[in-house]
């Protein structure tokens, strides 16, 4: 990217060159999928530089905006799968048929996280995968400091006995 003469974009290519390639990381590891991860990150710079104006800290502030592409990704992933449940019309898919592998084993941190309701979720990614701070956590979701620390104890309770009951 050109050096801007605009100070809204010098300044928003500045958060980028200093974050960017983490936030592609961490969105990547969530999603499965580099590629994803990419434009994931992409897409919150994208909105970033339309919401500057009335963003104090930035990097939280895109961690809770890919978070919120993530899940809804996660949430299209899942109305795609019921789609193709009912376009099978109860017929048995011949690849589900065959016996897997041990539950335990396909279980991982990712899919146990991504079970989470909703409330618990983004705390939890922002939180633990985005290494934000519980203040910067309850300011980018609108909760109290309180709310976000019982989210992420409930969590946690909730993460243990799914990760217990995959053994």
């Amino acid at each position: 990217m050109a050096h801007s003469t605009d100070p809204i974009e010098s300044a928003v290519h500045e958060v980028f060159v200093a974050h960017y390639g983490r936030l592609a990381g961490w969105a990547a590891h969530l999603l499965g999928d580099r590629e994803l991860g990419h434009d994931v990150a992409t897409e919150a710079f994208t909105r970033l530089l339309s919401h500057w104006q009335r963003v104090d800290d930035p990097r939280p502030w895109l961690y809770a905006t890919a978070g919120n592409l993530v899940r809804d990704h996660w949430r299209k992933r899942g109305r795609e799968a019921k789609a193709y449940e009912l376009y099978q019309g109860g017929r048995p898919d011949p690849e589900q048929a065959r016996p897997g592998p041990d539950q335990a084993q396909l279980l991982s941190v990712r899919e146990a996280v991504e079970a989470l309701p909703d409330r618990m979720r983004l705390p939890v990614l922002l939180f633990y995968f985005a290494d934000l701070s519980v203040a910067d956590v309850a300011r980018q979701l609108g909760r109290s400091e309180g709310a976000v620390k019982r989210d992420l104890y409930d969590a946690r309770a909730r993460l243990a006995m799914t990760l217990e009951e995959a053994r």
